[in-house]
Protein backbone atom coordinates (compact mmCIF):
# COMPACT_ATOMS: atom_id res chain seq x y z
CA UNK A 1 0.00 0.00 0.00
CA UNK A 2 2.69 2.47 0.43
CA UNK A 3 4.48 1.60 -1.94
CA UNK A 4 1.47 2.32 -4.44
CA UNK A 5 0.80 5.80 -2.24
CA UNK A 6 4.88 6.61 -2.47
CA UNK A 7 4.15 5.70 -6.79
CA UNK A 8 1.39 7.90 -6.75
CA UNK A 9 3.29 10.86 -5.32
CA UNK A 10 5.88 10.28 -7.28
CA UNK A 11 3.86 10.24 -10.71
CA UNK A 12 1.84 13.23 -9.58
CA UNK A 13 5.24 15.42 -8.80
CA UNK A 14 6.74 14.48 -12.11
CA UNK A 15 3.88 15.84 -14.15
CA UNK A 16 3.23 18.37 -12.40
CA UNK A 17 6.90 19.81 -13.16
CA UNK A 18 6.80 18.60 -16.53
CA UNK A 19 3.51 20.84 -16.80
CA UNK A 20 4.36 23.66 -14.89
CA UNK A 21 5.30 26.42 -17.63
CA UNK A 22 6.83 30.14 -16.23
CA UNK A 23 4.53 32.98 -17.97
CA UNK A 24 7.17 34.58 -20.90
CA UNK A 25 6.81 37.61 -22.43
CA UNK A 26 4.64 37.17 -26.09
CA UNK A 27 6.49 36.14 -29.02
CA UNK A 28 9.53 35.01 -26.71
CA UNK A 29 11.40 31.69 -27.37
CA UNK A 30 13.08 30.14 -24.12
CA UNK A 31 15.69 27.58 -24.58
CA UNK A 32 16.65 25.79 -20.82
CA UNK A 33 19.24 23.45 -21.05
CA UNK A 34 22.03 21.71 -18.21
CA UNK A 35 25.25 22.24 -18.49
CA UNK A 36 27.42 19.10 -17.96
CA UNK A 37 25.14 17.80 -15.49
CA UNK A 38 26.14 20.37 -13.25
CA UNK A 39 23.53 22.06 -11.22
CA UNK A 40 24.31 25.90 -13.06
CA UNK A 41 21.63 26.27 -15.75
CA UNK A 42 22.37 27.81 -18.95
CA UNK A 43 19.78 29.77 -19.64
CA UNK A 44 18.52 32.14 -23.25
CA UNK A 45 15.83 34.23 -23.64
CA UNK A 46 15.42 35.74 -27.35
CA UNK A 47 12.79 37.70 -29.14
CA UNK A 48 11.37 36.63 -32.14
CA UNK A 49 9.97 39.54 -34.02
CA UNK A 50 7.68 38.92 -36.81
CA UNK A 51 8.76 39.65 -40.56
CA UNK A 52 5.13 42.01 -40.75
CA UNK A 53 6.57 44.00 -37.55
CA UNK A 54 10.39 44.54 -39.52
CA UNK A 55 8.42 46.01 -42.77
CA UNK A 56 6.12 48.46 -40.96
CA UNK A 57 8.57 49.65 -38.27
CA UNK A 58 7.88 52.96 -37.08
CA UNK A 59 4.81 53.16 -39.99
CA UNK A 60 1.06 53.64 -40.00
CA UNK A 61 -0.22 51.14 -42.11
CA UNK A 62 -3.43 52.68 -44.18
CA UNK A 63 -6.58 51.11 -43.62
CA UNK A 64 -8.26 51.61 -46.91
CA UNK A 65 -7.24 51.86 -50.34
CA UNK A 66 -7.68 55.69 -50.58
CA UNK A 67 -6.32 56.36 -47.15
CA UNK A 68 -2.73 55.81 -47.70
CA UNK A 69 -2.63 60.35 -47.28
CA UNK A 70 -3.73 60.41 -43.91
CA UNK A 71 -1.57 57.14 -43.03
CA UNK A 72 1.05 59.01 -44.21
CA UNK A 73 0.55 62.27 -42.06
CA UNK A 74 -0.02 59.98 -39.08
CA UNK A 75 3.34 58.45 -39.52
CA UNK A 76 5.06 61.68 -39.33
CA UNK A 77 2.84 63.27 -36.19
CA UNK A 78 3.39 59.85 -34.29
CA UNK A 79 7.12 58.90 -35.17
CA UNK A 80 8.86 62.33 -36.00
CA UNK A 81 6.68 64.49 -34.04
CA UNK A 82 6.07 62.27 -30.61
CA UNK A 83 1.82 62.49 -31.37
CA UNK A 84 -0.29 59.60 -30.33
CA UNK A 85 -3.18 59.80 -32.51
CA UNK A 86 -4.63 57.19 -34.50
CA UNK A 87 -5.73 57.01 -38.76
CA UNK A 88 -8.96 57.37 -37.89
CA UNK A 89 -8.58 60.32 -35.82
CA UNK A 90 -6.45 61.87 -38.70
CA UNK A 91 -8.69 61.07 -40.87
CA UNK A 92 -11.38 62.95 -38.79
CA UNK A 93 -9.11 65.81 -38.58
CA UNK A 94 -8.62 66.44 -42.40
CA UNK A 95 -12.42 65.96 -43.08
CA UNK A 96 -12.79 68.72 -40.76
CA UNK A 97 -10.28 71.05 -41.37
CA UNK A 98 -9.75 69.94 -45.28
CA UNK A 99 -12.17 70.24 -48.31
CA UNK A 100 -14.99 67.50 -47.15
CA UNK A 101 -16.87 67.77 -50.27
CA UNK A 102 -13.65 67.63 -52.57
CA UNK A 103 -12.23 64.66 -50.48
CA UNK A 104 -15.91 62.95 -50.64
CA UNK A 105 -15.43 63.35 -54.34
CA UNK A 106 -11.86 62.22 -54.97
CA UNK A 107 -11.97 59.80 -52.42
CA UNK A 108 -8.22 61.19 -51.45
CA UNK A 109 -6.68 63.51 -49.30
CA UNK A 110 -4.93 66.46 -50.60
CA UNK A 111 -1.69 68.43 -49.44
CA UNK A 112 -3.31 71.30 -48.72
CA UNK A 113 -5.77 69.32 -46.53
CA UNK A 114 -2.72 67.80 -44.63
CA UNK A 115 -1.27 71.69 -44.13
CA UNK A 116 -5.10 73.05 -42.55
CA UNK A 117 -4.83 70.07 -40.23
CA UNK A 118 -1.82 70.39 -38.73
CA UNK A 119 -1.42 74.35 -38.92
CA UNK A 120 -4.58 73.43 -36.25
CA UNK A 121 -2.48 71.32 -34.47
CA UNK A 122 -0.05 73.86 -33.87
CA UNK A 123 2.74 72.89 -36.76
CA UNK A 124 4.25 74.82 -39.44
CA UNK A 125 4.52 73.29 -42.53
CA UNK A 126 4.77 73.58 -46.29
CA UNK A 127 4.29 72.31 -49.55
CA UNK A 128 7.13 72.49 -52.01
CA UNK A 129 8.42 71.93 -55.72
CA UNK A 130 12.00 70.33 -55.32
CA UNK A 131 14.53 67.98 -57.54
CA UNK A 132 16.49 64.94 -56.53
CA UNK A 133 19.59 66.78 -55.29
CA UNK A 134 17.44 69.37 -52.89
CA UNK A 135 16.55 65.99 -51.54
CA UNK A 136 20.03 64.41 -50.89
CA UNK A 137 20.42 67.89 -48.39
CA UNK A 138 16.86 67.04 -46.92
CA UNK A 139 16.61 66.92 -42.79
CA UNK A 140 13.39 66.33 -42.28
CA UNK A 141 10.66 63.60 -43.26
CA UNK A 142 8.88 64.65 -46.46
CA UNK A 143 5.10 63.01 -47.75
CA UNK A 144 5.97 62.97 -51.64
CA UNK A 145 3.32 62.04 -54.19
CA UNK A 146 3.98 59.28 -56.29
CA UNK A 147 3.10 57.12 -59.42
CA UNK A 148 3.26 53.23 -58.86
CA UNK A 149 1.59 50.04 -60.42
CA UNK A 150 -0.97 52.57 -61.78
CA UNK A 151 -2.10 54.36 -59.21
CA UNK A 152 -1.38 57.92 -57.65
CA UNK A 153 0.39 56.96 -53.72
CA UNK A 154 1.23 58.69 -50.45
CA UNK A 155 4.63 57.55 -49.06
CA UNK A 156 6.89 59.25 -46.64
CA UNK A 157 10.52 59.98 -47.56
CA UNK A 158 12.37 58.93 -44.74
CA UNK A 159 16.54 59.81 -47.10
CA UNK A 160 18.24 59.38 -49.35
CA UNK A 161 21.47 57.40 -49.35
CA UNK A 162 23.93 55.99 -51.36
CA UNK A 163 22.20 56.44 -54.21
CA UNK A 164 18.75 55.30 -53.07
CA UNK A 165 15.69 56.90 -51.93
CA UNK A 166 14.35 55.51 -48.49
CA UNK A 167 10.68 55.62 -48.00
CA UNK A 168 8.20 54.26 -45.36
CA UNK A 169 5.00 53.09 -47.45
CA UNK A 170 2.06 53.11 -45.37
CA UNK A 171 0.65 50.03 -48.04
CA UNK A 172 4.10 47.76 -48.33
CA UNK A 173 6.21 48.92 -45.59
CA UNK A 174 9.95 50.55 -45.46
CA UNK A 175 10.99 49.95 -48.79
CA UNK A 176 13.33 51.66 -51.19
CA UNK A 177 13.92 52.50 -54.65
CA UNK A 178 16.83 54.00 -57.03
CA UNK A 179 17.02 57.23 -57.50
CA UNK A 180 16.63 57.01 -60.79
CA UNK A 181 13.11 54.83 -60.10
CA UNK A 182 12.12 57.06 -57.38
CA UNK A 183 12.43 60.24 -60.06
CA UNK A 184 10.61 58.62 -62.46
CA UNK A 185 7.48 57.86 -60.21
CA UNK A 186 7.59 60.60 -58.07
CA UNK A 187 4.27 62.83 -58.89
CA UNK A 188 5.49 66.28 -59.97
CA UNK A 189 8.26 66.63 -58.38
CA UNK A 190 6.16 68.19 -54.91
CA UNK A 191 6.59 67.45 -51.73
CA UNK A 192 5.16 68.47 -48.13
CA UNK A 193 7.03 69.12 -44.81
CA UNK A 194 5.85 69.00 -40.86
CA UNK A 195 8.13 70.88 -38.84
CA UNK A 196 8.86 70.37 -35.64
CA UNK A 197 8.81 73.81 -33.92
CA UNK A 198 10.48 74.56 -30.87
CA UNK A 199 10.22 71.05 -30.13
CA UNK A 200 12.98 68.34 -30.30
CA UNK A 201 11.86 65.56 -33.02
CA UNK A 202 12.02 61.72 -32.47
CA UNK A 203 14.62 59.66 -34.64
CA UNK A 204 12.36 57.19 -35.71
CA UNK A 205 12.39 57.84 -39.61
CA UNK A 206 16.05 58.10 -38.39
CA UNK A 207 17.76 55.39 -41.35
CA UNK A 208 19.00 52.78 -39.21
CA UNK A 209 21.50 49.72 -40.17
CA UNK A 210 18.59 47.39 -40.55
CA UNK A 211 17.13 49.41 -42.95
CA UNK A 212 20.04 48.85 -44.64
CA UNK A 213 17.88 47.03 -47.28
CA UNK A 214 15.84 47.39 -50.71
CA UNK A 215 13.11 45.50 -52.32
CA UNK A 216 13.32 46.30 -56.45
CA UNK A 217 10.83 47.30 -58.25
CA UNK A 218 9.67 44.09 -59.82
CA UNK A 219 8.56 42.83 -56.37
CA UNK A 220 6.71 46.09 -55.50
CA UNK A 221 4.46 45.65 -58.89
CA UNK A 222 3.52 42.05 -57.62
CA UNK A 223 2.73 43.36 -54.49
CA UNK A 224 0.52 45.93 -55.34
CA UNK A 225 -1.38 43.44 -57.51
CA UNK A 226 -1.46 40.54 -54.69
CA UNK A 227 -3.29 43.51 -52.78
CA UNK A 228 -5.07 45.03 -55.62
CA UNK A 229 -6.41 41.91 -57.41
CA UNK A 230 -9.09 44.22 -59.75
CA UNK A 231 -6.29 45.80 -61.07
CA UNK A 232 -4.66 42.83 -62.23
CA UNK A 233 -7.54 41.23 -63.72
CA UNK A 234 -8.20 44.03 -65.69
CA UNK A 235 -4.25 44.22 -67.08
CA UNK A 236 -5.49 40.52 -67.73
CA UNK A 237 -8.27 41.48 -69.66
CA UNK A 238 -7.04 44.28 -71.76
CA UNK A 239 -3.84 42.04 -72.90
CA UNK A 240 -6.20 39.79 -74.30
CA UNK A 241 -8.83 42.45 -75.75
CA UNK A 242 -5.50 43.14 -77.61
CA UNK A 243 -4.73 39.73 -78.86
CA UNK A 244 -8.02 38.96 -79.44
CA UNK A 245 -8.16 42.33 -82.13
CA UNK A 246 -4.36 41.40 -83.69
CA UNK A 247 -6.07 38.21 -84.57
CA UNK A 248 -8.76 39.70 -86.16
CA UNK A 249 -6.86 42.30 -87.92
CA UNK A 250 -4.52 40.79 -90.86
CA UNK A 251 -2.22 44.35 -90.74
CA UNK A 252 -1.73 44.11 -86.90
CA UNK A 253 2.06 43.66 -85.98
CA UNK A 254 3.06 42.26 -82.61
CA UNK A 255 5.08 45.09 -82.41
CA UNK A 256 2.29 47.42 -82.68
CA UNK A 257 0.40 45.05 -79.88
CA UNK A 258 3.91 45.76 -77.69
CA UNK A 259 3.67 49.58 -78.15
CA UNK A 260 -0.30 49.73 -77.61
CA UNK A 261 0.08 47.33 -73.73
CA UNK A 262 3.23 49.93 -72.86
CA UNK A 263 1.44 53.04 -73.79
CA UNK A 264 -1.55 51.80 -72.06
CA UNK A 265 0.35 50.56 -68.65
CA UNK A 266 2.07 54.11 -68.42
Amino acid sequence: MLLVLAGSLLTFTMVQEATVVEPFEKNTIVIEQDVDASPVELRLDARVEPLVEQKYRNIVRQAYDYSCGSAALTTVLNFYLGRTLSERQVMEGLLHYGESERIVERRAFSMLDMKRLVTALGYPSGGFRATIDDLKDLDHPAIVPIHHAGFKHFVVLRTIRDGRAYVADPSVGNISFTLAQFEEKWDDNVLFIVFPGSDKPLDNLELKEEDLRFVDDQTMTLLALERIPAFHEATERRIQNLLERQKNNPDGSVENTRKQLHYRRN
